[in-house]
Formats: structure tokens, C-alpha cells, sequence
């Protein structure tokens, strides 16, 4: 039986805090991702939460990231923000990189923040909620190390790509939130899979040769399995495009994976566009997402994207967060 020990929210960002700076992460970097760990415990996606603390740590002290790194933002055209972070962790960038962004949206109606050089910025829904937090459409897109072969193939090319759009809601806080990965599941599903020795379903992972596995080692030597089959593959590329090409990063064929040691910075990217709604919409943009998002809870047992993620965030914050006593003994190690 799996024992868990509850952690509330401030609880749980203090000990990746610790954590990370333990392994030689700056305070600086260490905060924003410390945050955003807390924020993916609280939405339940526990598997980009405290689980990646360890692998984090290890990836400081073995080069992957550093943890000292000083991102560098620059503003070539008014609403056009870039940020190198440098090899570092991604969040210290998204952080700078969104104080400009957002006021630049605001200004200018729209605004796009480019991040090149970067690492794994874990869940992209945490990033692009901060945007409809300050009133603004965020859509978000990060590439990853190829691990999804193109459809007919066997050999990965681009990776399980993230994209995210927020809506901003009357409440300050997303109405609506998508975040999804080009592929069936998460490859950090599999990951956590392969660490408890569990067999995954049918239709996650190919081996080597293209052939359907439960296997998740043989998985994650061979590829993970494209939603929808070549509409995941043409998302995937539409991602890289976003996060790798239009940000000047190490394409996901070149980068070197986010699990191990093996390579050195992956050098990743991250592709943010913020837009104002009240400028593209006259004015109606509330009453219009309203009517939308009404037409889909009106109807029984479904819910809107991010709703689940909502009443989880509620809940966190009264009773906090039921975390695997494993991973704990994991990151406490570290200290």
C-alpha cells in the first residue's frame, strides 16, 4: 500500500525551496519553481509536483541545468520580448520574461515572449494561468526531447510538446484552461510507471521498432504514441515550430533528454503569446467565453478545461496535499 503524508501548500514550497538550494540552486531560481511545484501539487498533477524535485537536484549537480544561471531579456521591437536563460531552469526566465510581457500586451494589444536555451518549465498550464490572471489570453507552447516518431516511422523526431491556453475569468483566475501534450499521455506518466514497476495501458508507449508495448522501459526507449494519431504528430510539429524555431532553441531531435544524466543542457525552448481581449473583441469577450463555457457545464458530468484543476486548488488550500511518503524520503534526503 502506498502511504502519503499531508503537506499543506506553503509546506510544500519550502521543501523544494530547501531542496533545490541544498543541491546548489540559487535562491533566486530556486523560488519560482518552488512556487510552481506547490501550484502543481495543488492542481493534483503530482507527477510534475514534488516527484521532480530529486531529478531536478541531480540535474544541478550533474550540469543538465545551472542552477546559478542569470537569464538575459532583451526587447527588440515593443511588443516583442526574448529571454536566454542561459542553460538555467526555465521558470527564473518565464518570471523576467513576463514582467515585460504583460504590461507590453496590455500596451499594444498583443505581445509574444520567446525563452531559448532554457530547461523543463513542468507544467506549462502553471505559466499560462499567470497570464489570465492578469486579464489576458495566454497561450503557451514548450518543446521537449523527441520522443514521438513521425506517423509511418519509428525513429523520434520531435517531442511530447505542450501547448496551453488560459482564458481570463471574471474572478481573476482562468476560466478556462487547456493543457495538453501532443501525445496520448504525459511521458512523465510513464516515467513514474517505470519507477513503481507498473505495466502501462495499451496505446502509450511503441518500443523500438513501432510495435505497441505495457512495457514502460521498452517505451521509453522506444516512442511515446501521438494523440490522434498523425493530428498529434502535426501538433507536435506546430509546437516545435512555436517553441524551438520561432525562439532559436535546440530543436527536441538535438536536445538532450530531461531524465538522467546523460548530455549536457538540453537548451530547450518556450514560446508565450499574451493578448488583450478587450482589444480584439469590442467588448465582448466576457459575455461571449460566459455563453461558451455555459453550454458545456449545463450539460450533465462534463465540465469545462481546468475546472478540475480549480476545485483541486480549492481544496489544497483547506486541507493540503496528500504527497507519496517515498518521494518525501526522496527530497528530505537531500537536505
Amino acid at each position: 500500500m502506498t502511504t502519503t503524508e499531508t503537506l499543506t501548500l506553503a509546506e510544500i514550497e519550502t521543501l523544494a525551496q530547501d531542496a533545490l538550494v541544498a543541491a546548489g540552486t540559487s535562491p533566486a531560481n530556486a523560488a519560482p519553481l518552488a512556487k510552481a511545484t506547490a501550484m502543481t501539487e495543488a492542481d493534483g498533477v503530482a507527477s510534475h509536483g514534488l516527484a521532480y524535485i530529486p531529478i531536478y537536484a541531480e540535474h544541478v549537480q550533474c550540469g543538465k541545468v545551472d542552477g546559478n544561471a542569470q537569464p538575459v531579456l532583451s526587447q527588440p521591437k515593443p511588443s516583442v520580448v526574448t529571454v536566454d536563460a542561459a542553460t538555467g531552469f526555465a521558470h527564473a526566465a518565464i518570471d523576467m520574461g513576463f514582467e515585460k510581457l504583460i504590461p507590453a500586451a496590455k500596451d499594444q494589444g498583443v505581445a509574444v515572449l520567446a525563452i531559448n536555451n532554457s530547461y523543463n518549465c513542468g507544467v506549462l498550464g502553471v505559466h499560462t494561468q499567470r497570464l489570465a490572471q492578469a486579464g489576458l489570453m495566454g497561450i503557451g507552447f514548450t518543446n521537449a526531447p523527441a520522443s514521438i516518431a513521425p506517423t509511418g516511422g519509428a525513429k523520434p523526431v520531435v517531442g511530447t510538446n505542450p501547448f496551453s491556453i488560459a482564458a481570463p475569468g471574471a474572478d481573476g483566475q482562468a476560466e478556462v484552461l487547456i493543457d495538453q501534450s501532443a501525445s496520448t499521455i504525459a511521458k512523465s506518466e510513464v516515467m513514474k510507471h517505470s519507477r513503481e514497476g507498473k505495466a502501462v495501458p495499451e496505446g502509450w508507449v511503441l518500443d523500438v521498432d513501432g510495435n505497441p508495448t505495457t512495457d514502460p522501459d521498452a517505451g521509453l526507449k522506444g516512442s511515446m504514441v501521438p494523440s490522434g494519431g498523425y493530428k498529434g504528430v502535426g501538433i507536435a510539429l506546430m509546437v516545435e515550430m512555436m517553441a524551438a524555431v520561432m525562439s532559436g532553441a535546440t530543436l527536441g531531435k538535438d536536445a538532450s533528454p530531461f531524465s538522467g544524466t546523460k548530455g549536457g543542457p538540453p537548451k530547450t525552448g518556450q514560446f508565450f503569446i499574451a493578448i488583450d481581449p478587450q482589444a480584439t473583441s469590442g467588448g465582448a469577450f466576457a459575455t461571449q467565453l460566459a455563453a461558451l463555457t455555459e453550454a458545456v457545464r449545463d450539460q450533465d458530468g462534463v465540465r469545462v478545461p481546468g475546472d478540475g484543476r480549480g476545485a483541486k486548488r480549492i481544496a489544497a488550500a483547506d486541507a493540503g496535499v496528500a504527497v507519496n511518503s517515498a518521494t518525501l524520503e526522496k527530497i528530505r534526503a537531500l537536505l
